[in-house]
């Protein structure tokens, strides 16, 4: 009766239906597909819990609560299971700092804790808490919550000149700060014992005495130093250690929670989890014992380790393995490295290889990749769909369908956000006053979709993929073949926004093998049956992904191949000839010689010929390319020839690969290859003042927090730019570059936006979110913008003062010298537009900071905040443009 009760009054009869255990066994976590939710951003169940007071309040402010409660997850559980989820994260339902006065941000997200063993008033009850957890159990789902152990709220505030080591100076440069409750530490003890000016609070080392971190790079600081200005817990010392597994122990035991993700694992020790996880202490025992005695033997425990690798890099994934690898440490790490890549091949354009490499790399390097949670985007991030489309979208959701890991689909992606905190309910922030539930929504019913795709059929959560094909050179194909114990299936995807011809392809199955179609993005699936020598030849259709299953392996006697199967495979030599393709003509006078291996080395556009006898035309195709491939004639005598365009290949170290092809027959010539040195020439080259980074008005100042003003990161000193055919370089001289947060591109303090003005007619003079508009009647064409953690590209198609324009893939290659303080930016000539030339072109340079957006600018300056301004002022702090010739 307890149990109806509670529950009616919190979902509704409904609901009630489903009502479940408290406790559950565990599940197979890699069968499992989660959905994570912000509470206070999901839906407001309670309106009468949504203001306490203290001016924390605010729906039309993103640093404030918004009032999403546990009630309104309970509510929408429907709405979760129809999309096919079996777990809901949480974001930390713990009572938490309402508000810092010092930054006026609101602790609406809960990794803010001022008590460990409280809900948050904001969010509900302990009851309403128990009641989601048996709601979903009731539906055989799971609970997951995220927990932090590396922090609490921010009411330490400590000098740069402190020196943590000695009680003396910790004592001089560190100082207590209220909040809006009226509080100067948490409640809870012994986190309560934070006072650096008392010799006892000093002694009990509850607390790391430190000041924020100003170089993430360096690990003292990394694990000791305030992340963000939040107070740091000495996860060293035995009591801390106890406080935390007793406060943890209980919500599993009176919430019935199934996982914990664990929230900036990287800031302590791995050593730690041991402990944590594992301790036979009567009194406060380890997580997977207090989850063994309610009956679960697989509680989950997933740490995040934020840090993208650098295109085939494994810097942080072998950081993240460390982890998974301490004896007794994490069995889990969020796979960081393989969302970064995801991003990079699915929405930035880079070359296919870059996740080949990335699945290689986890599937060896890591023990249990299968149980490593995967995303595309989450509330720390940018959404995918912020420089993105919806076709980059689908596919990337796809791969990770398709790979090892634990899925997991970030609320509003099913609903097409593009802003990072935006609220799914009516009355919350950013909603545009409607909820956002939509069954019927399209990405909703895609991922459905998709998930069902993965839920039915399990060599794709427990299977071993093998990559079988990726393009080197460009965004396009990308096929790998997952084998399982009983099951095998073979995923084809095409990165690229035209035609890619994947020819060749060996795929490991016997000849005959036949295809059975499971999925097709925005088609209906086909099969297929594998050609001679267990080879495909496909044409795949722009932004494609497709999943065949292996139905059986061979044709049987007298039975006909579908009118749907593949291209047939390719013939030799002997069919057609294109061996002369790299000689003769022009050519000969634009090689700069051959490497080792014999590939053509080219500088600039170039001549290719070669025969095909019996065929009437051709189409020359360079990487895959189909879309932009040339049809060529072919003559009386069966040859050919053609003039290549070189600048779409920027970078001299990727071998390039070309091959006739007859779309007639479906017969391709052997594949020839070649690398592209390009002649640069210097178009601009201009000198900017120094100190001028003072904005618009020259009255602009950088924000209070470290890192800014004493090292200026937004004065440009010089830009040079350099253009070979139509493909654009420009490098920025900067008054100095910093890495302190570790950022993937390689610079951090400063995002860089850049306007190209081409010689064309039409374009746009908005400057979208920064409040201007470019100088000298000025009209952009293209905008890229970049920071520590972006890196976007946009057409002035439907740009405004709000939207920032249609994105356009490839994206800039970055490269950054930290001894020449320099930036330059690559772009070849296919993300320009194909530009028959770019003299007399524009290009206008911006200088600010971006974090999910432009910083905000105000009369004065705070933490992150830029001052001097309005807060409708331009958000420029310094700017360089060149014509270039």
């Amino acid at each position: 009766m307890l149990r109806w009760a509670l529950l009616s009054g919190c979902v509704g009869a409904a609901a009630t239906a489903s009502a479940g255990d408290l406790h559950v066994p565990s599940p197979d976590w890699r069968d499992q597909v989660v959905y994570f939710a912000m509470i206070d951003r999901f839906d407001d169940g309670d309106p009468s819990n949504n203001d306490q007071g203290v001016g924390e309040y605010d729906p039309a402010d993103n640093s404030r609560y918004s009032g999403g409660d546990l009630r309104g997850l309970t509510r929408r559980l429907d709405y979760i299971q129809g999309l096919g989820a079996t777990a809901l994260w949480i974001t930390p339902p713990v009572a938490n700092q309402w508000l810092n006065p010092d930054r006026s941000y609101g602790g609406y997200h809960g990794y803010w804790a001022s008590d460990l063993s409280a809900i948050d008033a904001h969010y509900g009850t302990l009851d309403d808490y128990r009641a989601l957890s048996r709601a979903l159990h009731g539906r055989g789902m799971y609970l997951i919550q995220d927990v932090v152990v590396n922090h609490t709220g921010d009411w330490i505030g400590c000098g740069d000149a402190v020196d943590p080591d000695d009680n003396a100076s910790i004592a001089e440069h560190c100082r207590l700060r209220g909040d809006a409750q009226g509080r100067s530490a948490p409640v809870q003890p012994p986190f309560d014992r934070n006072d650096p000016q008392d010799p006892a609070d000093r002694e009990a080392a509850i607390y790391h005495f430190t000041p924020p971190i100003a170089d993430y790079s360096n690990r003292r600081q990394e694990l000791d130093y305030a992340l963000a200005d939040l107070d740091d817990l000495n996860t060293e010392n035995p009591v801390v250690r106890r406080a935390l597994r007793k406060a943890y122990g209980d919500w599993i035991r009176e919430a019935g929670v199934d996982a914990f993700r664990i929230d900036t694992a990287f800031h302590v020790p791995a050593e730690f989890f041991n402990d944590f996880l594992h301790a036979d202490d009567p009194e406060a025992p380890g997580m997977t014992r207090v989850a063994a005695e309610t009956g679960r033997a697989d509680f989950l425990s997933f740490g995040e380790g934020f840090g993208s690798d650098k295109p085939f890099g494994d810097a942080q994934a072998r950081k993240l393995d460390a982890y998974m690898r301490t004896p007794g440490g994490l069995p889990s790490m969020i796979n960081f490295p393989l969302y970064g890549t995801l991003g990079d091949v699915f929405a930035r354009g880079r070359p296919a290889a870059e996740l080949r490499h990335r699945v290689e790399s986890m599937m060896t390097l890591h023990a249990d990749p299968w149980r490593m949670p995967s995303f595309i985007d989450n509330h720390d991030v940018d959404r995918f769909l912020a420089s993105s489309s919806e076709a980059g979208l689908k596919q990337a959701l796809l791969a990770m369908l398709t790979l090892p890991g634990i899925p997991v689909v970030y609320s509003g992606t099913e609903q097409g956000f593009r802003e990072q905190r935006r609220a799914m309910f009516a009355s919350g922030f950013g909603s545009g006053g409607r909820d956002h539930f939509d069954t019927e929504a399209p990405l909703y019913r895609y991922l459905r979709d998709a998930i069902a795709l993965r839920r039915g059929n399990a060599v794709l959560s427990r299977g071993t993929p093998v990559v079988l094909a990726a393009n080197p050179a460009r965004a396009g194909a990308i096929a790998w073949r997952t084998d399982g114990k009983e099951e095998t299936a073979l995923v084809i995807l095409n990165s690229a926004g035209h035609e890619v011809l994947l020819d060749d392809l060996d795929t490991g199955l016997p000849a005959g093998t036949r295809l059975q179609g499971l999925f097709a993005i925005d088609a209906a699936p086909r099969d297929l049956v594998v050609g001679e020598a267990g080879r495909l030849t496909l044409v795949l259709p722009p932004h494609s992904g497709e999943v065949w299953r292996v139905a059986d392996t061979g044709v049987r006697s007298g039975r006909k191949p579908s009118s749907r199967r593949a291209l047939s495979p390719p013939r030799r030599r002997d069919a057609m000839d294109a061996e002369p393709l790299l000689q003769g003509g022009a050519m000969d006078a634009r090689l700069r010689g051959h490497d080792g291996d014999g590939v053509a080395v080219v500088g600039s556009d170039f001549e290719a010929h070669g025969t095909a006898p019996g065929t009437e035309s051709i189409r020359l195709v360079i990487d895959g390319d189909l879309g932009n491939a040339q049809t060529i004639a072919i003559d009386e005598a069966g040859h050919w020839q053609a003039r290549l365009r070189a600048d779409d290949m920027i970078d001299p170290a990727i071998e390039h690969r070309v091959v006739a092809y007859d779309p007639g027959s479906g017969r391709t010539s052997p594949a020839q290859l070649f690398r592209v040195a390009l002649d640069w020439r210097l178009a601009a080259d201009i000198t900017d003042p120094q100190d001028d980074d003072t904005g618009p008005t020259g009255t602009y100042t950088y924000p209070t927090g470290p890192g800014w003003r004493e090292h200026r990161p937004a004065d440009i000193e010089r830009l040079r730019v350099w253009t070979a055919g139509a493909a654009l370089r420009f490098e920025l001289t900067m008054r100095s570059l910093s890495t302190a947060w570790h950022p993937a591109s390689g610079f951090d303090h400063v995002a860089i936006t850049a306007f190209l003005q081409l010689p064309e007619a039409d374009g746009a003079r908005v400057m979208p979110q920064q409040h201007a508009e470019l100088p000298d009647g000025m009209r952009w064409h293209r905008r890229l913008r970049a920071h520590g953690w972006s890196n976007a590209l946009f057409s002035h198609e439907g740009a405004s003062a709000d939207v920032e324009g249609t994105p356009v893939t490839p994206v800039a290659d970055i490269a950054v010298d930290h001894d020449a303080r320099t930036i330059a930016f690559t772009l070849p000539a296919g993300a320009l537009g194909h530009p028959t030339t770019l003299a007399g072109a524009r290009l206008h340079v911006t200088t600010w900071d971006y974090d999910g957006g432009y910083r905000p600018l105000a009369p004065e300056a705070g933490a992150t905040t830029f001052g001097g301004g309005e807060a409708d002022g331009a958000r420029v702090m310094d700017e360089v443009s060149a014509a270039l010739k």
